[in-house]
């Protein structure tokens, strides 16, 4: 940030913003990392999982804040643009794309199968680009004296960002309300379990994210001829983790569907 400041710089300070968020944003992720490893206990039957769920909003939300306080002061220079030092925004500015990129090609491999690791990739990729933008911001204004540049160039790389962000704030606000993890159809796995040899239907079922990488399922099976006994659990358990990457499913069987539905009649899922 100081460059930032020495440069007069709006679209440096960006950078630097971004970076700064980055580092918060890989204490929280290596934080909610080490929480979730921690053993279950009577109060937390779960453990800390869900930990990392929290992570990765709080490296959403807190990306989009810094976005929106960048641009605030990216519109201010718009109305009175200052003189910057274009020479000293681009020698930092590429100190930062080589940093960034190479940390963000890092988290690249894990960020498919963790929306917490996507997070912290996501933070990193978004700097590398903001560094590049205000590479080039600073070169054209050493050419031209284009002094309004530097600010549009910050809201447009904010822009940029905040597409990229999107999808990662929406998927981990939604886990964070114990919805259906992003990549599972519902429909899917219920029509799996309905086509499951002697289950006649099937009722409460439920899909929540245990953590960023692990998913939980309850159902009850109706099957009126009568309990299939544990190879029938435990197979159907190994082809939820294999279809669907459901690891943590709870079945409970059923023999009367009379009962069943009698039992949970507003709990149809």
């Amino acid at each position: 940030m100081l460059f930032g400041f020495l440069s007069n710089s709006v679209a440096l300070l960006a950078d630097a913003g971004h970076n700064f968020s980055d580092v918060l944003g890989l204490v929280v992720a290596w934080t909610a990392t080490v929480l979730a490893r921690r053993p279950p206990t009577s109060r937390f039957t779960y453990g800390l999982r869900g930990s990392s769920i929290l992570a990765a909003l709080f490296n959403a939300v807190f990306l989009m804040l810094a976005i929106g306080a960048i641009s605030w002061e990216a519109v201010q220079r718009l109305k009175a643009p200052e003189p910057v030092a274009g020479t000293t925004v681009m020698v930092v500015a590429a100190a930062g794309v080589v940093v960034n990129g190479l940390t963000a090609w890092l988290f690249a491999s894990g960020s498919k199968g963790d929306i917490n690791l996507r997070g912290a990739f996501l933070h990193m990729l978004s700097d590398a680009i903001v560094s590049a933008g205000v590479i080039v911001a600073g070169l054209v204004i050493l050419m031209t004296g284009w002094l309004w540049l530097d600010p549009v160039v910050s809201l447009v790389i904010n822009a940029v960002i905040i597409l990229g962000t999107w999808g990662l704030l929406r998927d981990s606000l939604q886990m964070s309300v114990a919805a259906v993890p992003p990549g599972i159809d519902p429909l899917k796995v219920r029509h799996f379990l309905e086509a499951r040899a002697g289950v006649s239907a099937i009722h409460d079922l439920h899909i929540w994210p245990m953590s960023t990488t692990e998913t939980a399922l309850t159902c009850h099976l109706v099957m009126p001829s009568g309990h299939p006994g544990d190879a029938f659990l435990h197979d159907l358990c190994r082809e939820l983790a294999e279809r669907f990457k459901i690891g943590h499913p709870t079945l409970q069987i059923e023999v009367d569907p009379d009962m069943a539905c009698a039992l949970a009649p507003d709990h149809v899922v």
